[in-house]
């Protein structure tokens, strides 16, 4: 069987000649080879994945999705106009174009993804006189930080949805956050693994029980896990962020904008014009 029987919805659409051999099914995935496969993944692919999506994405754009959503317009930090002065952690940062929007906006950003690989791209983009951010090397996990240490914290599309133990993350999150501090993160959104990851007319047909949680791993002949997707329906999302210690304040499902004409995976303006593609989570610590 290959992806196609499946209904995950891949991060970048990107394939490398690592994963050409891979076998794709549905099984359990525990944290640390879960872990091991995205650090893995993603230093492979980073190069293919920055080629293909960094002109969309922009070397200082904050956009929170294949939509298109831009934090410029959305505000779902606050207005751009308050984030000067605030520290801000991104998670999963990739290669920090958030986070250089975020210290472009006069805020002390600091960009964390588990690559290697991806926070090469971000020095490689970053080398120039422009507002930069603080590049750190971790799981999302196992915050490196203090109690405390930041006034806002986000993930577009990094970390939450290839994690075993999102709970974990969340109480993470919130620990590194101060009191008032928002959470705000994007994820596929769980209606699409009910359907094929295929951006046409056959990407429209129910295809697998939405309500089956088992993740989606690649594996080598070995039965190694290359890649592994978790999935949540949205009510566990939604327990995830209470269960994390947050109250929930607003779930946006952006719409497909017209100006947006490009394929992105499984993402797509037919697709995107009928179902949704995204699921932002609002989320504040008391």
């Amino acid at each position: 069987m290959n992806q196609e029987d499946y209904a995950p919805e891949e991060a970048s659409g990107a394939t490398s000649a690592a994963e050409e051999d891979a076998a794709a099914t549905r099984r359990d995935a525990g944290e640390a080879e879960s872990s091991r496969a995205s650090r893995g993944w993603w230093d492979r692919n980073a190069d293919e994945y920055q080629s293909e999506h960094g002109a969309f994405l922009g070397d200082d754009r904050f956009v929170w999705g294949p939509e298109g959503l831009d934090e410029a317009e959305a505000a779902l930090l606050g207005p751009a106009s308050a984030l000067k002065g605030k520290d801000v952690l991104e998670i999963g940062a990739g290669a920090a174009q958030c986070s250089r929007w975020l210290a472009a906006q006069g805020a002390r950003a600091v960009a964390l993804d588990l690559s290697h690989r991806q926070l090469q791209h971000a020095l490689r983009i970053g080398a120039d006189d422009a507002p930069g951010a603080l590049l750190v090397e971790a799981d999302a996990g196992s915050l490196p930080f203090r109690d405390g240490s930041f006034d806002l914290a986000c993930s577009a599309y990094g970390a939450v949805p290839f994690v075993a133990d999102p709970v974990n993350v969340m109480r993470e999150v919130h620990r590194v956050l101060r009191p008032g501090g928002r959470w705000v993160f994007s994820v596929t959104h769980p209606v699409r693994w009910a359907f094929p990851d295929e951006p046409g007319p056959e990407g429209l047909s129910v295809a697998a029980s939405y309500f089956d949680r088992t993740p989606y791993v690649e594996q080598d002949e070995d039965g190694r896990a290359l890649y592994v997707e978790h999935h949540r329906t949205l009510g566990d999302r939604v327990r995830d962020v209470v269960a994390g210690g947050f109250r929930l304040v607003d779930l946006v499902e952006p719409e497909w904008p017209a100006w947006n004409s490009q394929e992105w995976g499984g993402w797509s303006p037919l697709r995107g014009n009928l179902i949704p593609g995204t699921a932002i989570f609002v989320c504040e610590r008391d």
